[in-house]
């Protein structure tokens, strides 16, 4: 299966290549699984959707916030459509080294539920500090979460540390955060994170 085409954008963006600052919307196809999304980078958009683009761009999104509108978002899910959060997008590279082992024991874990509703081939690693999901995700990007242990709360940071570490260095991994959680986005950012835009995921009924 080709790639999808917002994964190039997520690419260049990361190396910071960003799409031109004209508020502008850029209309794609849907998202793997069913899903969708709105993609908010510096005055330029992307929704990737079965929509059609006209009737896409009727609604008046733009690439000044507007494509991250409730009622924007509503309008592409529908009356009954699911909507997701919106997320700050953050990039890093892999350091490839990590200590965290593979689990195969944690299939009932809501971190791990979670991850394996929203994302394909998860992978889930983890110790007595907690655990780091693994996955391709929006666009088929790699991303990944982590939670840390109810008997190990502060090891966040560890966790994000480890989680970089699983992907072999130099190659991109990202991460969606909530930009009310600030504990968690300053630790993103303290471990090299990068903010590159925000991402809403979409998923029509």
């Amino acid at each position: 299966m080709s790639d999808h085409p917002l994964l190039p954008l997520l690419a260049a963006a990361a190396e910071g290549r960003f799409p031109p600052v004209d508020g502008a919307v850029t209309v794609t196809p849907p998202l793997a699984g069913g899903w969708e999304c709105s993609v908010a980078f510096t005055g330029h958009a992307v929704v990737a959707t079965a929509r059609a683009e006209a009737d896409v761009l009727q609604q008046g999104p733009d690439g000044y916030g507007e494509s991250m509108a409730p009622d924007f978002l509503r309008w592409l899910a529908g009356p009954a459509g699911f909507v997701g959060v919106i997320d700050v997008m953050l990039v890093a590279r892999g350091t490839g080294k990590s200590t965290l082992p593979l689990r195969t024991d944690a299939d009932d874990h809501p971190r791990v539920q979670y991850a394996r509703q929203y994302r394909s081939d998860v992978r889930v690693y983890g110790d007595e500090r907690g655990l780091v999901t693994l996955a391709h995700g929006l666009a088929g990007r790699r991303e990944f979460s982590v939670e840390a242990s109810e008997h190990n709360r502060g090891w966040g940071r560890a966790l994000i540390a480890e989680a970089i570490g699983l992907v072999p260095e130099g190659e991109l991994v990202f991460a969606a955060v909530s930009p009310g959680n600030a504990r968690s986005l300053r630790m993103f950012l303290g471990l090299g994170f990068t903010p590159i835009g925000s991402e809403v995921l979409i998923r029509p009924a």
